[in-house]
């Protein structure tokens, strides 16, 4: 058994997310682990480009009011307690709605080694897109 201390906060990089954005790791799947969990916060407004994980990602809110679309799809408000799981290679986006902070934890694997990249990732969501609903 392994106690691991609890790392700072990481902000966003702004090539991955519009506004404000805070995530701390919590497992970083050492091999021959490949899982991926982080807690991620979201500033009112604040939310992800579009992208994609090679092998999905699921996501499950523990705090506030949050929006989430798949390329082509409707936007879907997220609540407290709602799991969503989308399968590898689906375009989407997930944030904060524009008067709301939201949390989720972010669940993913990486794929098989020398397989390809965990996740791609694409353009901002434009305001225009988000506020689409």
């Amino acid at each position: 058994m392994e106690v691991l201390p609890a790392q700072p906060s990481v902000k966003g990089p702004a090539e991955m997310f519009t506004g404000d954005v805070y995530f701390d790791v919590i497992a970083k799947g050492e091999e021959p682990s490949r899982m991926r969990v982080n807690t991620v916060r979201f500033a009112p407004c604040a939310r992800t480009a579009w992208h994609c994980h090679a092998v999905g990602q699921t996501l499950h809110v523990t705090d506030g009011v949050g929006l989430i679309q798949s390329r082509g799809g409707e936007i879907i408000e997220i609540r407290p307690g709602d799991t969503i799981h989308t399968p590898p290679g689906e375009w989407h986006w997930h944030g904060a709605t524009p008067d709301h902070f939201m949390t989720h934890l972010a669940m993913w694997e990486a794929p098989a080694p020398g397989s390809g990249p965990e996740s791609e990732w694409g353009d901002h969501v434009t305001d225009e897109e988000y506020h689409n609903r």
